[in-house]
């Protein structure tokens, strides 16, 4: 593996990898400050491990090295704590701020074009919060693209999987919606992604999908796939941001720019107004982009052989819808590529159902339970009762005749006597004190947790205290409505007085 990684660091680097750290308001309360201190997304814990080694862990199992973290000011100092105290000499990480509050959120557009000078060649564009199953590897999404950018002038691959089944029972709709899966068009001969619902399609017609002529009559055999998911992950070529540079307009990523990238394939306008700059030469040669493959490729036969096969349609070979003969077709495709997934639990975290549901996939898959250091186990009772598909978190303390079962722990955590968790989250620093029961709950850091008190589907905002012996039940618990309770409570007595 040694001889292998200089061989990979002779090879000029691909490609960038940008991944974007956002605020995360749809896990809110979660990502609720707590006073100064702020809750990152990118570190929200799922099976505790932060959100952002999941995608840094794809990055660095491909190959790639070099990587651009894009996050709001307030955030890069944590950041930055986490990325240089959890040192990866594979990885380069370069973190650049922006301001921005979560009452002003800025798209990926926006933020492509502001950052557009350190991105100089081909790049992946990623958000911190997709964990990929073991069996996609980003591998071969990368030889996907590297294949057709040669052989037809693809512009850009994306990357979509399976939307799972979220059980609606066990969420209450106090907590939010469930985002609905995306209907997109697609031609499965030459794996290309024709067409992408967006809110403006759905507000103007919700019931049909309309499609141009144009389009069917480029691609007469297009399928329509009504379940899937973006994993928002994008292996696009420089020139792509060429063009962003200039449609001011665009913000979002998925909802703006990729669909009308779309239609530059089979829009005559479009592409003869684009072609120049759309087909531009591709930043990796091809001798290049077959060294890195084939490093790759070794280094992927070398993996473990637990690591499963990806069975993605997208694996097979492409079939270019142009004719390789330059007398029919000498223009380049400018198509864009799809990578559909279908094997394996996938999941973007970026809502409360989707972090509780890839925390339970974790622990249905876990091979652990407890801390394995003796130090550390010492610090759970022997008299406790713990499931074998429950994760610990290290530094935590579980006192005598407490049961938890199905749930996932977090680091220094404090468990008091015949307590009862079943089917829960405790992020990090977490007290709950004797007697109390937790059942399908959240709780954010540092929530504090009273005797006897009974939570039933709760969801906390990081440091929200509950009162010995209080009862509640599908509720969001925010500081915000604790003090005003507080204060509340304090005006009457006063009055009283």
């Amino acid at each position: 593996m040694l001889e292998m990684d200089i061989q990979r660091d002779l090879v000029p680097q691909e490609f960038l990898a940008v991944i974007l750290a956002g605020f995360g308001n749809e896990l809110s309360p979660l990502t609720s400050d707590h006073g100064d201190e702020p809750c990152l997304k990118a570190l929200l814990p799922v099976a505790n491990t932060p959100l952002i080694d999941y995608p840094l862990s794809w990055l660095e199992q491909s190959g790639i090295k070099d990587v651009l973290l894009i996050c709001p000011a307030i955030h890069r100092p944590a950041l930055s704590h986490h990325i240089h105290s959890h040192p990866n000499s594979l990885l380069h990480i370069d973190i650049q701020s922006y301001e921005e509050t979560p009452d002003s959120a800025v798209g990926t557009c926006t933020l492509l074009r502001h950052f557009a000078g350190r991105i100089s060649r081909d790049f992946v564009l990623l958000p911190c919060d997709f964990i990929p199953p073991p069996s996609l590897s980003l591998i071969s999404i990368l030889n996907k693209f590297r294949t057709d950018t040669v052989s037809d002038g693809l512009i850009a691959t994306t990357c979509w999987f399976t939307a799972s089944k979220t059980d609606k029972t066990v969420i209450p709709d106090e907590w939010g919606h469930i985002a609905p899966p995306v209907s997109i068009v697609w031609d499965k001969p030459s794996t290309t992604l024709l067409y992408v619902d967006t809110p403006d399609d759905l507000d103007r017609n919700s019931e049909e999908v309309e499609l141009r002529m144009s389009m069917l009559s480029r691609y007469p055999r297009s399928s329509l796939s009504s379940n899937q998911q973006d994993s928002h992950v994008y292996v696009c070529k420089r020139s792509v941001l060429d063009v962003l540079q200039e449609k001011h307009h665009f913000d979002s990523f998925r909802e703006e720019f990729l669909p009308w990238l779309c239609k530059v394939q089979y829009q005559r306008a479009k592409r003869e107004k684009y072609e120049h700059i759309l087909s531009s030469s591709t930043n990796t040669s091809q001798s290049q982009a077959l060294r890195h493959s084939t490093l790759s490729s070794k280094s992927k036969a070398q993996q473990a052989p637990h690591v499963h096969k990806s069975k993605s349609t997208a694996t097979s070979a492409p079939q270019s819808p142009i004719p390789s003969d330059p007398n029919i077709d000498p223009h380049p495709s400018l198509r864009v590529g799809l990578h559909m997934h279908r094997n394996g639990i996938a999941a973007r975290v970026n809502n409360i159902h989707s972090f509780l549901e890839m925390n339970r996939h974790f622990l249905t898959s876990a091979s652990y339970s407890l801390p394995t250091d003796p130090t550390q186990r010492a610090l759970i009772d022997q008299k406790a009762q713990i499931s074998s598909d429950t994760i610990v978190g290290e530094s935590t303390q579980v006192d005598e005749r407490t049961s938890i079962k199905k749930s996932v722990i977090g680091k220094h955590c404090t468990i008091g006597k015949m307590v009862k968790i079943v089917g829960s989250v405790l992020l990090d620093h977490c007290v709950v004190a004797d007697g109390a029961k937790l059942d399908g709950c959240i709780l954010g850091k540092n929530t504090v947790v009273g005797a006897k008190a009974e939570l039933v589907r709760c969801i906390t905002q990081p440091g929200y205290e509950v009162d010995p012996g209080e009862n509640v039940k599908n509720e969001k618990l925010e500081i915000s409505d604790w003090t005003a309770g507080a204060v509340g409570d304090s005006d009457s007595d006063s009055e009283d007085e």
